[in-house]
């Protein structure tokens, strides 16, 4: 497989005069356009020449997802996945509407599923049936093989090449994809597609474009959100050598030059300072009693269901407790980064992003000018985790670019991309069950507080639930007679976004370490307690599964424990078993995790691992050590150094158990960094008998 960056869409479609003779079938047919209109969808093209050429909406990460989906592919047309040549398309909202264009939330995987495997049969049929018409047979047991078509009963073959003109003029619409009992690649173990590029270098990713005339530049934003610039000396970052252009906006600085750390040192020279406004006293103790009193009481409503005050008035105990979580940094290893080149004649933006129609819209918004104007050239991404999401990158670069002759590559130093993350959301639950003589819940109420992304996305249409911040709180695993779910938006001077599943992670955190407190209550085993009141087929065979693999209630040292943490979230279900050693020093070690998941049919299961060791492995680091604070106005912290991931040496061994099963897709992308948390949370506790309820774990250990 080839992976590339379309570098327009006049080069892509029409640049390549072999595509006007190509069996072209859409990835969605809504709009009923002729099969060569390539403008009108995301396609498959069985070209001329036989090969297959794929134009995905999806953009790759890291997650894993080019392969998963080229699989899909290559399973319709009898290929080996790597035959098949993916290119990342140029931004284009309607080209490819209704599938949305965005890479995030867990969906790549379940929302092309259908369209992508249908487009393909589609293809296999067309390519079938133009065989079975030279060769004047019946369709039926004519197969597809290393880009031909194959009549076993004759031993004849066809290549696609021969075929491509007289198929691509009968393309059917509902061809009907292979069953399960006939995958020979969906299913099977196959190694990343990307990774030899990758690991040797070749791979493009948003910092590594490169164009004629262009300059590098960096910037400096104002360190106190809301800030704004008051003075700097331009004469003194032009006078190093090598800077071209010191431009300066309302409430940042940017520095042009011929290279980064050339941009760099002008900057160092230019030593802007800043008027910090209304924010520059706000601090981190005042967002978490902000929390704190906004959870002290019922938000507005999300989910209620039976009579609260009765189903406790009937209960035997009730058990209630407060959790915090912090601000968290995305700090992906390739820092923000975005190409821009405006002309009179409209803009072009080079960068990587998970969502190109919306990087497009706000390159045209801030520049005023039609969308058609912009063209956005998407690329690998060096890590995303929801950072991408947002458009920042790509708003700051084109308002940089319109004030410049060159094209110009702006570059986030690694401090700057940190202390102006748009960060997860800090939260604090207060929790309550109730429960009756047996230990089964009567009663459940969920109090949620913290910043709303949704309403800064929603903007008037916000209706005071944040539906993502409420994400897995709604219908949790264990079931009640009476249920009430609120929440109650608290904001901070700090912007705040998606980070790898903000909702149905942070709720996972709360629920699961929730329900060790509430098996202690009902004197039982958290597993037992558990599995007594989960009525979900899958998340019960999902928490056996890896509770059994992982030796549950085995005896362990002196310091030692086991904790568990199970989900339904994102149409996956996920259990993990923490195994926790905490020293004398009072460290905490995580040295092996096992995990279970039932994802529905798992396309890559050698994927489906990675990204389990990735998220465990992400989410760890956030779990032990996660979290940027709010000193002054600003983010204290600003490198690697104090937001700081695992070292090699404490990364955890993930032993990872993909359950057959017939369920429907699930994503992948975010459960395993979900459950980590709290099964550590509760190995924790089983070791030490010390309940920790803030995050980072280590911290709160300390403290405890």
């Amino acid at each position: 497989m080839t992976v590339s960056a379309a570098t327009s869409r006049r080069g892509f479609l029409a640049g390549s005069a072999v595509l006007a003779g190509a069996l072209v079938v859409p990835l969605h047919r809504a709009l009923s356009a002729a099969p060569t209109q390539l403008s009108a969808n995301g396609y498959l093209a069985v070209l001329p020449d036989g090969a297959v050429s794929l134009a995905l909406p999806k953009t790759e990460m890291g997650q894993g997802i080019m392969t998963a989906l080229t699989m899909l592919v290559a399973e319709e047309l009898g290929l080996a996945p790597s035959a098949v040549k993916v290119s990342i398309p140029e931004a284009d909202k309607a080209r490819f509407a209704p599938i949305d264009t965005g890479t995030g939330g867990s969906t790549s995987i379940r929302e092309l599923w259908k369209p992508l495997r249908q487009a393909a049969a589609n293809a296999r049929a067309a390519l079938v049936d133009a065989a079975a018409r030279a060769w004047k047979v019946m369709p039926d047991g004519l197969t597809l093989a290393d880009g031909a078509v194959v009549n076993p009963a004759s031993g004849k073959r066809l290549p696609f090449s021969a075929l491509v003109a007289d198929a691509a003029a009968h393309v059917p619409t509902d061809a009907t994809p292979k069953p399960a009992a006939a995958w020979r690649v969906i299913g099977k173990d196959t190694k990343r597609l990307d990774s030899a590029d990758k690991v040797r270098g070749k791979a493009l990713f948003g910092i590594d474009v490169t164009l004629p005339g262009m300059k590098v530049a960096t910037l400096a934003q104002s360190p106190v959100f809301g800030g704004k610039l008051a003075s700097h000396n331009a004469a003194a970052a032009k006078a190093v050598p090598g800077v071209a252009d010191v431009i300066a906006l309302d409430d940042c600085l940017f520095v042009t030059a011929d290279s980064l750390w050339t941009a760099k040192k002008g900057l160092e020279a230019a030593a802007p300072t800043w008027n910090e406004g209304a924010n520059a006293g706000v601090s981190q103790a005042q967002v978490v009693a902000a929390l704190d009193a906004a959870v002290a009481k019922p938000g507005v409503t999300a989910k209620t269901q039976g009579d609260l005050a009765a189903a406790r008035a009937g209960a035997a105990k009730t058990v209630e407790a407060v959790y915090h979580q912090p601000f968290l940094a995305h700090a992906t290893m390739e820092p923000g980064n975005c190409t821009a080149h405006v002309t009179p004649q409209g803009a072009q933006v080079w960068t990587g992003t998970q969502v190109p129609s919306d990087a497009r819209a706000a390159a045209a918004r801030v520049l005023g000018l039609a969308e058609d104007k912009v063209r956005l050239h998407n690329f690998l991404m060096g890590g995303g985790f929801g950072r991408r999401l947002e458009t920042d990158m790509v708003e700051r670069t084109v308002s940089l670019a319109a004030k410049v002759p060159y094209p110009v590559k702006l570059v986030w130093t690694r401090e700057e991309d940190i202390q102006h993350d748009v960060v997860r959301p800090a939260y604090a639950d207060r929790i309550s069950a109730s429960l009756d003589k047996g230990g089964k819940v009567l009663a459940w109420e969920h109090r949620i507080a913290g910043s709303s992304v949704m309403a800064r996305l929603l903007g008037e249409k916000f209706n005071g639930v944040d539906d993502d911040a409420v994400d897995g709180a709604l219908a949790p695993l264990y079931a009640a007679q009476a249920q009430l779910v609120t929440f109650r938006q608290s904001e901070s001077p700090m912007p705040t976004g998606w980070w790898r599943g903000v909702g149905g992670l942070r709720n996972t955190f709360v629920i699961e370490s929730f329900a060790d407190e509430l098996a202690l209550a009902a004197g039982q085993d958290p597993l037992a307690w558990r599995l007594a009141q989960i009525t979900d087929p899958r998340a019960r065979a999902v928490l056996q599964k890896a509770a059994t693999e992982a030796g549950w209630g085995k005896a362990l040292p002196k310091g030692e424990g086991l904790g568990l943490a199970v989900l339904h979230i994102w149409d996956t279900c996920l259990a993990a078993v923490a195994h926790v050693k905490v020293g004398a020093d009072k460290q905490i070690a995580v040295p092996q995790v096992t995990v279970a998941v039932d994802c529905g049919p798992a396309v890559n299961p050698l994927g489906v691992k990675a990204q389990i060791e990735g998220g465990v492995t992400f989410a760890l680091s956030a779990a032990l050590y996660g979290g940027v604070t709010l000193d002054k106005g600003r983010i204290a912290q600003s490198n690697y150094h104090d937001v700081r991931p695992l070292r090699m040496n404490e990364a955890p061994r993930v032993i990872t158990h993909v359950m057959p099963t017939d369920n429907a897709p699930g994503g992948m992308g975010e459960p395993p960094a979900a459950v980590i948390a709290p099964a550590v949370a509760n190995a924790i506790f089983a070791a030490t008998g010390k309940r920790i309820r803030q995050v980072p774990l280590q911290a709160g250990f300390e403290a405890v």
